[in-house]
């Protein structure tokens, strides 16, 4: 605990019996419980951490407080918000708790009936972390690539300063260009880009780190079940998140490669896969937030951008066609149009993005 308010660390597992040792021996006193998602690992991840279960010794005693909800003429949204929270585990892939004392074990095994993906893994971590209301929920790696000194630092904010979600940034760490590898700087760097346009938190860099904490209330505020179930999972989080009005802020912390892990990303098929999600997230969070929760002029605007640029395409082919095909002069009536329509669809999209980092400047603390 830290101020009385009670820690845990989820930590998905996948293949990691030389590691996940170290992550568990290595972690901080004042960690309450040690939620380990093992995601159908095929090595001895499982009969490693069922080990450290009988030995490590139990922390103050945890209930599920799932008491019904007193009905009266004013809360019937508390009621169904509750009721969906006691079913939502049969949305989750199905898995099971290990443990046969999981209210007093400080380490909590669950297995995930097979391989579902990190992301996956994490939300059902956080799953279990709601049910048990845990104040602090963090996410360390089961490869111990994360510096557990580090925990109290991204725990803090949630825990003194009512922060709904706090990550590390690698990127400004001073030796960040000398220790991560290259390709994985240049890749997390465009990525980071990307999501600072999808997700509205347009401070944030070193998205793909997976160090986080996030609050009680955060973890409350949004679907867990529908998180992304891979590796775009910390993208697709900060998009849930924004949507959810959640504050968030950032802790430097240091990059941390070469102790023995092994990694399962392969950045050619990552990178891709999570633009998709990106563009399909961003287009969500304009009709959630700007649209049906909280109309903005900004949803508007950035509308008419892609109207507009989408109305040039046609003029831009016909300009093409005359020069390179036919050999003919470009027609003054068409590159004027296409002129207008690509300066106004400028205009609009840097007046949408504007308003967009002015909104949502009140998240970033």
């Amino acid at each position: 605990m830290i101020n009385t308010k009670t820690i845990a660390v989820v930590v998905p597992a996948y293949n990691e019996a030389k590691q996940i040792g170290m992550v568990i021996e290595s972690m901080p006193d004042f960690v309450d419980r040690i939620v380990i998602v093992n995601d159908a690992s095929a090595d001895d991840t499982e009969s490693t951490v069922k080990q450290y279960i009988d030995t490590v010794p139990s922390k103050k005693e945890i209930h599920s407080k799932s008491k019904p909800i007193q009905k009266t003429l004013y809360n019937r949204a508390d009621i169904i918000a509750h009721e969906v929270m006691k079913k939502e585990l049969q949305w989750f892939p199905p898995s099971d708790v290990v443990n046969r004392l999981p209210d007093k074990d400080r380490i909590i095994l669950i297995n995930q009936k097979r391989n579902f993906g990190v992301g996956a893994a994490i939300a059902r971590g956080y799953k279990w972390c709601k049910d048990h209301q845990i104040d602090c929920t963090c996410v360390m790696a089961g490869d111990g690539q994360m510096d557990p000194a580090e925990l109290e630092s991204i725990c803090r904010p949630v825990i003194d300063e009512g922060i709904d979600y706090v990550k590390g940034n690698r990127l400004i760490h001073s030796s960040s260009w000398l220790v991560i590898p290259k390709l994985r700087f240049i890749g997390n760097s465009i990525l980071s880009i990307l999501t600072k346009i999808a997700s509205g938190y347009w401070h944030v860099s070193d998205t793909q780190t997976g160090y986080t904490a996030i609050s009680q209330r955060a973890l409350r505020s949004i679907n867990l079940y529908k998180i992304y179930k891979r590796y775009g999972m910390p993208n697709d989080m900060l998009v849930r998140l924004n949507i959810a009005f959640c504050t968030i802020k950032e802790v430097p912390i240091k990059p941390v490669y070469d102790i023995g892990e092994k990694t399962k990303m392969n950045i050619f098929r990552v990178i891709p896969s999570i633009t998709l999600l990106l563009i399909s997230s961003f287009i969500k969070r304009l009709w959630i937030k700007y649209f049906f929760r909280d109309f903005h002029p900004l949803f508007l605007l950035y509308h008419l951008a892609f109207i507009l640029f989408t109305a040039s395409i046609p003029f831009a082919i016909q300009i093409v066609d005359k020069v390179l095909t036919k050999g003919s002069s470009i027609v003054s009536n068409n590159l004027v149009v296409f002129v207008f329509l690509i300066i106004s669809g400028f205009q609009s999209l840097l007046f949408a993005m504007w308003m967009d980092i002015q909104d949502n400047d009140r998240l970033y603390k």
